[in-house]
């Protein structure tokens, strides 16, 4: 595969990078988006303390901006990945997981827990997503 292929995607409406990564990469239709923590675009700040339902919000919100800055939108993602701290968590997270992706098909979907993540946080989640039908 040539590297032209290969397309970084970047947008200000999700958090930069805080390592050698980028936050989404597009190889023809297929978008892979790193992991996304609660941190808030502009400031770089951890949102919610500690509640995992705002830090749900604000991970989802980041992975949606990218998978939009791509051309695609919540219904293109096909698979994701959910790192918690705290399965204990898993309830509360699915409720506004739903919130996201529960009006089309759902994504397939790994959810682990984990002993830490990035700057202290609860909650983590990347994804895949099909970009064929892009316009």
């Amino acid at each position: 595969m040539k590297s032209s292929a290969i397309e970084a995607i970047e947008t200000k409406l999700a958090p930069k990078p805080v390592g050698p990564y980028n936050q989404a990469v597009l190889v023809e239709n297929w978008l892979y988006c790193s992991g996304q923590i609660a941190l808030e675009p502009s400031t770089g700040v951890m949102i919610g303390n500690g509640n995992i339902e705002e830090e749900t919000r604000q991970v989802l919100k980041n992975l949606m901006a990218v998978v939009e800055a791509a051309g695609g939108e919540n219904s293109n993602v096909i698979r994701t990945t959910i790192f918690l701290t705290d399965l204990n968590d898993f309830a509360k997270v699915n409720a506004i997981y739903a919130e996201t992706f529960g009006q089309t098909v759902s994504p397939a979907r790994a959810c682990v827990e984990v002993s830490n993540l990035p700057k202290g946080g609860k909650i983590e989640i990347d994804c895949i997503a099909w970009l064929g039908n892009k316009k």
